[in-house]
C-alpha cells in the first residue's frame, strides 16, 4: 500500500498525524541530507539487512542525544536509503517534539506522536514503525549512563507485537549520548512543576550544550556534538512464537539482548566523540 494510502486511510480512521509523511520530499531531501550526516556523524550502520524487506516491522531502539536524537536522524536516513522513500516508514516521538513548529519537517519523514492508536494502525497498515520505548527519560540519561540501556520499565511495545503480530526488530545505537553533557534528568523539578500530569514529560533536563552553554530543558535542541554514531540492527523477533503471552519474560529477554550489544559496542569506542 502506498504511504499516501496508508495516511489517508488512517485518517479516515481518527488518528492524528500518520497522513504528514510526503514520499516525494522524502526522495527529494534524502540524498542532500545524507552527506551532512555522514560528514559530521560518520555513521556506520550494521546489518540493514535484517529488517524484513517488505511488510509490517516493529522496529525497537535504545534512545540518545536529547530532543536532537542523533541516532534517529542517522537511522531514519540509512532506512530510506536501503529500501527506498515508497516503503511506509514512521518514527514516534513525544507530543511535544511532535506539536513544536520549528521542528514540523520532521512530520515529513513520519515523525508522529507517540500513541498505542497510531503505532498500532502503522503497523496494520503494514508500515515499519520505530519505536524508542525510552522515550525522554532515556535520550536524557546523565553522562555517567552513556552506555546504558534504559527503558523505564515500559512495557508496551512488547504489548504491540503481540497484539499486531509484527516482527520485532531490535536497533542499538551508540555515540548520539556524546553529543552533549547531559548532568541530571531533573526528576525533581518535573515532580515541583506537576509536568507529568501536564505534558507528559518525565524529564526536565539540565545539561552542557552548544551553543547554549546551561541548557535547562532541551526544549529548543541543541548543536550537537559530531560523535562517531554506531548503529547495529539485531535479528527479528517473532515474540508469540518465542515467548507465548509472557510480557515480562519478552521484556526481559529484548532488554538484555540490547544491553549485551551496547556494551560490546562500547568495547570497541576508543575515544569519547572521535569512537
Amino acid at each position: 500500500m502506498a504511504t499516501g494510502t496508508v495516511g489517508n486511510a488512517i485518517a479516515r480512521r481518527g488518528s492524528v498525524g500518520l497522513e504528514g509523511r510526503d514520499v516525494s520530499y522524502v526522495e527529494r531531501t534524502i540524498p542532500l541530507i545524507w552527506p551532512v550526516l555522514r560528514a559530521w556523524f560518520r555513521p556506520e550502520i550494521r546489518g540493514l539487512d535484517q529488517i524484513p524487506p517488505a511488510g509490517p516491522v516493529l522496529l525497537v531502539g535504545n534512545h540518545s542525544g536529547g530532543n536532537v536524537a542523533p541516532d534517529t536522524l542517522v537511522f531514519t536516513a540509512a532506512f530510506v536509503r536501503r529500501f527506498g522513500a515508497r516503503r511506509p516508514f514512521f518514527q514516534l516521538a513525544h507530543q511535544l517534539v511532535v506539536a513544536a513548529p520549528w521542528l514540523g519537517l520532521l512530520r515529513r519523514y513520519g515523525t508522529v506522536t507517540a500513541t498505542p492508536e497510531n503505532a498500532r494502525d502503522a503497523l496494520r497498515s503494514g508500515a515499519a514503525v520505530l519505536v524508542y520505548p525510552g522515550g525522554d527519560w532515556e535520550a536524557h540519561r546523565p553522562v555517567w549512563q552513556g552506555h546504558m540501556t534504559d527503558f523505564h520499565g515500559r512495557h508496551g511495545f512488547i504489548r504491540l507485537a503481540l497484539e499486531t503480530g509484527a516482527p520485532l526488530v531490535p536497533v542499538v545505537a551508540i555515540g548520539g549520548q556524546e553529543t552533549a553533557l547531559f548532568l541530571t534528568r531533573g526528576e525533581r523539578l518535573v515532580r515541583a512543576l506537576d509536568l507529568h500530569r501536564r505534558l507528559r514529560l518525565d524529564v526536565l533536563p539540565i545539561s552542557i550544550a552548544l551553543p547554549w552553554g546551561l541548557d535547562i530543558g532541551d526544549v529548543f535542541g541543541h548543536l550537537p556534538l559530531p560523535a562517531k554514531i554506531t548503529i547495529e540492527v539485531l535479528e527479528p523477533i517473532d515474540v508469540a512464537a518465542r515467548f507465548g503471552t509472557d510480557v515480562d519474560a519478552a521484556y526481559d529477554a529484548v532488554t538484555a539482548c540490547m544491553q549485551r550489544t551496547l556494551d560490546r559496542l562500547a568495547a570497541e569506542r576508543r575515544w569519547p566523540v572521535l569512537g
